[in-house]
């Protein structure tokens, strides 16, 4: 827990005890349902809490946002994020229902009332969001082309609306067609522990990637 307010050392009272329920709340569900690797409770704040919130070091999410976390697995990176941002609207999505059962019980023992949990598969989830997302639940390009139907066209924080996706170590090959349209940060560059190091955060303002499409298409039909 110290590893979080390392990073974040202004959390109320209320978040700090919701993200301390973590480790024990996620002990106990590993123990029935597993949904971590075993290893990795006990790295649970590094692995998966603080590398959910690398995403809060790129926006701060107004209060009302409305986000959608495809692959949720465990509830990551949505409860966390949901923690860290109390006024704003989480949906976590995740196509396996032992998954979606430990979401669930996660978020209600915590009383976080800024999360719900979809069973299904996005396909099917036409609802829209201010922003998507992911911890490289599918590769990049199939990600975009599965949520671009659920990006919001209006606007409300400083940045556009768009997809965050976590991914670790080379997908040069993944963005390719995206490099003129993306923003990549290095999360070495929020948190110095060595297991960041190859890990980054791709933003893809959806603005900016409709604008390359139909550039693109006139470029192709009218020269």
């Amino acid at each position: 827990m110290q590893i979080i307010l390392k990073y974040f050392p202004n959390l109320s009272s209320e978040q700090i005890f919701r993200f301390e329920k973590l480790a024990s709340l996620y002990r106990k569900w590993n123990s029935i349902i597993k949904v971590l690797p075993r290893k990795e409770i006990e790295s649970l704040y590094e692995e998966h809490v603080l590398h959910s919130l690398a995403i809060a070091k790129i926006v701060s999410f107004k209060p009302g946002t409305k986000i959608l976390d495809v692959g949720t697995g465990g509830g990551f990176p949505g409860i966390p994020l949901a923690i860290l941002f109390p006024t704003c609207q989480f949906s976590l999505l995740d196509s396996m229902q032992k998954r979606i059962l430990v979401v669930q019980s996660v978020f209600e023992t915590l009383n976080l009332k800024n999360v719900t949990a979809i069973h299904g598969k996005i396909e099917d989830v036409f609802d829209q969001y201010d922003f998507v997302v992911s911890r490289a639940v599918a590769s990049f390009p199939n990600l975009v082309g599965m949520v671009k139907k659920n990006i919001s066209g209006k606007s409300q924080n400083i940045r556009p609306n768009g997809i965050i996706y976590l991914k670790g170590g080379s997908f040069e090959d993944e963005i390719i067609d995206f490099q003129n349209d993306i923003e990549v940060y290095e999360i070495s560059g929020f948190f110095t522990e060595p297991s960041f190091q190859t890990k980054k955060v791709v933003y893809l303002p959806m603005e900016n990637y409709l604008i390359g499409k139909v550039t693109g298409f006139m470029e192709r039909n009218y020269h």
